[in-house]
């Protein structure tokens, strides 16, 4: 048994917000570059050039490296043999992204849904817990902002309407969403599970590094179908046309009814933030 105060959550999660709020990862960023490079429209790729100079910019600077910096999700993989002590661990996490948000003058977005009252620190964060093997917490953050969450669908199909609905179900979210989500985007698929846990799955695909396909084949092929589909749509970088309407596609996967065929879209925008570190 190895014993972790919840202390150390609060300033591991107090140290990703801080950089995620100013950081689009390594991954985005080379995806990127890469779409920049390979993209035969001058108004699109005049938008990457922009879209890059501001990543650069904002690491320099150390400023939001968007206006909206999120709600705050964190997953937390928590190793069985872990024994947790001192503060909760809600409040460790909370602790840590109202910390954060306050120290890095990061805009404060949550408010509740029926007054639309804002909570003036941008907690609670949205937390997602899962018992693993080990002794370790592999601890995942992501600022998700909402011009690309309001884009994000869910579908209940049919078993026999099969994968192949299941990918145009894909190609449809993007398609509808248009230039609003900021793109080019990141897109997270849940297939399988239950209404809730496919939508589940959607968000922690996005957690993935940008251009990583899935260890099943089957999978990385439907990722490879939709993400060839998406960018023949010639949305384009922030909707100018062009090559690249989505830097990726990754999906996650759960056993599922034999009644149902369940899959969620989630959308995230080029501004992909997204830190990882294991206690």
């Amino acid at each position: 048994m190895r014993k972790i105060n919840t202390s150390s959550i609060e300033e591991k999660i107090y140290n990703m917000a801080l950089h995620a709020g100013v950081n689009v990862t390594r991954s985005c960023k080379e995806a990127l570059v890469c779409a920049r490079d390979k993209e035969n429209g001058e108004a699109a790729k005049f938008a990457l050039d922009i879209l890059i100079e501001n990543a650069s910019v904002a690491k320099t600077e150390n400023m939001p490296v968007c206006q909206d910096t999120g709600i705050a999700v964190v997953f937390l993989e928590i190793g069985q043999e872990v024994f947790l002590e001192g503060k909760s661990l809600k409040e460790a996490v909370n602790s840590g992204v109202r910390r954060a948000y306050a120290d890095g003058y990061f805009r404060k977005s949550v408010c509740d849904p029926i007054t639309r009252q804002n909570t003036g620190d941008n907690t609670p964060a949205v937390i997602h817990t899962e018992i693993v093997d080990g002794d370790k917490i592999n601890i995942a953050f992501m600022p998700k902002g909402f011009g690309s969450e309001n884009m994000s669908r869910l579908y209940m199909l049919k078993p026999a309407h099969g994968i192949e609905a299941a990918i145009d179900a894909v190609v449809e979210t993007v398609r509808l969403a248009g230039s609003r989500p900021c793109p080019p985007v990141l897109v997270g698929v849940g297939i399988g599970g239950t209404f809730d846990t496919c939508a589940l799955l959607a968000k922690k695909a996005l957690m993935r590094d940008v251009g990583v396909p899935s260890t099943n084949p089957a999978v990385a092929e439907i990722e490879k179908i939709a993400l060839s589909r998406i960018n023949n749509l010639n949305i384009g970088c922030q909707g100018f046309h062009g090559d690249t309407t989505a830097l990726g596609v990754a999906c996650e996967t759960a056993p599922t009814h034999i009644a149902g065929l369940p899959v969620a879209v989630n959308i995230q925008c080029h501004c992909v933030r997204c830190e990882k570190r294991v206690l």
